[in-house]
């Protein structure tokens, strides 16, 4: 990546707000389950392992219109997905930037991502029913799922149309919340301070701090209200083993934008047929 310069308090944006220089596409096809086991496809009975190869000739649609960044799932409802990977590599770093993605959009931003494999430390925007925003996910790390809340929609009684964001009612969950989720946590936001703020429909800020070396604590904010913080030197899961991570992902490690694959678990529930997730305003600052 071609740095742009940075300002005088130590931030530098990440795009030129006219191409995808210093990105490239990526696939989303999956790994193993933690370092040095099974694969995903092994073990996930709703991932048909023959779409492997064809998600690697479909790595989602990336393109930059009025300084925006935008996926889709390319072709639309073909239910591949794809990341926008940074060529440039990050250790503990700060990072802001403005997101608005449909409902349902299920995307994120990766943190110490592999530059030829799916591992590293994701921070979720699951705009998607059963889904989190600001909680984390353990991509090829034991697959922990450390969340303080999941996320629904309101919709217009009328028209059917989505209108805002609500609290999950956990009957109805695909994905349920769980002590253990929140437990995770250092800190855990409050799901009524979040709604409150959330702009459905509209831009919204979040801020990410990634601080402590080979494993770092995450620390996640939306327009200014606390949503996750973890400590990723802990055990996470039963298959993640910090000492292992810290030597698969080292100090630094490539930021990612995402666009989800379907499943036959969520369906187009997880990515609408011309849904799209969109980017502004990227920046970021070392800490380090």
């Amino acid at each position: 990546m071609t740095a742009l310069a940075p300002s005088s308090t130590g931030w530098r944006d990440l795009f030129d707000g006219r191409t995808l220089a210093g990105w490239h596409a990526v696939p989303r096809v999956y790994g193993s389950v933690w370092p040095g086991g099974p694969t995903v496809y092994e073990v996930a009975g709703h991932l048909d392992p023959s779409d492997a190869e064809a998600a690697v000739q479909n790595p989602a649609a990336w393109r930059v219109e009025d300084g925006i960044v935008i996926g889709e799932q390319s072709p639309h409802g073909s239910g591949f997905g794809g990341y926008l990977l940074s060529d440039e590599t990050f250790g503990d770093v700060e990072i802001e930037l403005e997101m608005r993605p449909d409902w349902p959009a299920d995307t994120g931003v990766m943190l110490r991502r592999r530059p030829d494999s799916w591992e590293g430390f994701q921070v979720l925007v699951d705009h998607r029913k059963s889904g989190s925003i600001g909680g984390f996910f353990g991509n090829g790390l034991g697959s922990f799922h450390a969340v303080p809340f999941v996320l629904d929609v309101e919709r217009d009684p009328e028209t059917g149309a989505p209108v805002r964001l609500v609290e999950e009612d956990p009957a109805t969950s695909l994905e349920p919340i769980t002590d253990l989720k929140r437990t995770l946590l250092q800190r855990a936001g409050d799901a009524t301070e979040f709604l409150g703020a959330w702009r459905f429909g509209d831009w919204n800020h979040l801020r990410v701090r990634c601080e402590g070396g080979a494993l770092p604590r995450l620390t996640t904010w939306v327009n200014g209200v606390l949503v996750a913080e973890l400590d990723t030197s802990q055990r996470l899961a039963e298959h993640y083993d910090p000492e292992q991570v810290a030597h698969l992902l080292g100090e630094r490690g490539h930021l990612a934008l995402e666009v989800h694959d379907n499943d036959a678990l969520v369906g187009e529930d997880r990515w609408g047929r011309g849904a799209a997730c969109r980017w502004r305003a990227l920046r970021v600052r070392d800490l380090g």
